[in-house]
């Protein structure tokens, strides 16, 4: 059964990074009650066939009042970003979902390893919230991979949940080249800390030449496709 499309309005703008945007918009119709890290489908009027559909990921857990938090980048000539980067407070988008399948599995009985680059550290932000609001103690190391040293996203929250929460782990990394050195330099970590290590739970967010590679890893490593879980954004 489809889900209801519905205007939400836009509470709140905030600048995150010199080119990333937080919307806080809040549905007006229904409540959208989801899982930490589905996403939903903003539906704008742009484009050679509007509407033009773009995906964006919850980045904090569902809120009594409705609200959703969702991040943005501004890509170069891009017509989803562009338009999204021109809202107010005020203004409506309509939207729909939740949708995705990118949640936490259960039970959650390994250590947790979630890697993201960029944006894609928006599902991750919502999925650690949850795991620390709902005291699970499973041990958590978060790679989060930026194109910049100014475009770390959340990174003093990362240092604050490290400070508060023992069983967590944050290792920044930047790659300003691309995706393939994203995906160099995220292998170049990892290798010690998977190879001949008790296996954990993969969790990775991006674009397709970001986790499609990352994936081939594990797998090549003994892990079943099944237990890499993915999320991509192109």
């Amino acid at each position: 059964m489809a889900e209801l499309t519905q205007p939400a309005t836009v509470l709140a703008v905030t600048d995150l990074t010199p080119h990333v945007r937080q919307l806080v918009v809040k549905p007006k119709t229904r409540k959208i009650s989801f899982q930490p890290g589905q996403w939903v489908s903003l539906k704008l009027p742009v484009g050679p066939k509007p509407p033009l559909n773009r995906a964006y990921s919850m980045a904090d857990p569902s809120s009594p009042y409705g609200e959703l938090t969702l991040v943005v980048d501004r890509v170069p000539g891009g017509l989803a970003s562009n338009y999204l980067y021109e809202l107010r407070s005020g203004d409506e988008v309509p939207l729909s979902g939740p949708y995705g399948n990118f949640v936490l599995p259960q039970p959650l009985d390994r250590e947790l390893l979630l890697i993201a680059r960029y944006t894609g550290l928006a599902p991750m932000r919502c999925l650690l919230k949850q795991i620390f609001f709902s005291k699970i103690q499973t041990p958590v190391l978060l790679i989060a991979v930026a194109p910049g040293e100014d475009e770390v996203l959340f990174h003093q929250e990362w240092l604050t949940m490290a400070m508060q929460y023992p069983s967590f782990r944050y290792l920044p990394l930047v790659a300003q080249n691309g995706e393939s050195e994203a995906v160099e330099k995220t292998l170049s970590m990892l290798t010690p800390l998977v190879n001949g290590q008790p296996k954990v739970v993969p969790m990775i967010c991006g674009t397709k030449a970001f986790v499609r590679p990352l994936r081939a890893y594990f797998i090549k490593e003994g892990y079943d496709r099944k237990d890499v879980k993915i999320e991509t954004y192109d």
